[in-house]
């Protein structure tokens, strides 16, 4: 029994709640990625690439905060617990230890399209049932994009 009613019917809720709840393990997950690899960094360009992943963990966690009340504005339980994540995030994994600076890129340009190309999915189901969940994914998505391009800038 859901505790908060919302104005979407039953079928667009289920569509708009698995398109958020995908898109919040996604944002976890990337701000998890980036945080793993912000601490294990090692290499000539170790200060700037550090400081880089600390602005995709910035992001990524306050788009997850955004999607999951989201998620609860419409009558859906977020959940963004370590099993859930672990299960069911696209992001891709991480290795263990130290990772060098152009390693370290190639994770995250390799994660960010992966979380993009996963958004841009949720965007094109939320058009009918939802405008207001399609707008923040897009607006996020821009967000993930902006990262991804320097990410990949700085593999050139």
């Amino acid at each position: 029994m859901p505790v908060v009613n919302s104005t979407l019917s039953e079928s667009d809720r289920k569509t708009v709640g698995d398109a958020l709840q995908g898109a919040l393990v996604d944002l976890v997950d990337l701000s998890l990625i980036a945080k793993q690899v912000h601490w294990n960094v090692v290499g000539p360009r170790f200060r700037s690439v550090h400081l880089q992943l600390d602005d995709v963990v910035a992001s990524a966690r306050g788009h997850a905060d955004t999607v999951a009340e989201r998620a609860s504005a419409i009558g859906v339980n977020p959940d963004g617990r370590a099993e859930t994540i672990a299960k069911t995030s696209g992001a891709g994994p991480v290795e263990a230890g130290w990772i060098k600076d152009n390693d370290a890129v190639g994770t995250l340009v390799r994660a960010l399209g992966a979380v993009i190309e996963r958004m841009r999915e949720r965007i094109a189901v939320t058009d009918e049932p939802d405008p207001v969940t399609q707008d923040i994914l897009i607006g996020l998505t821009a967000d993930l994009e902006k990262h991804h391009w320097m990410f990949q800038a700085e593999e050139a």
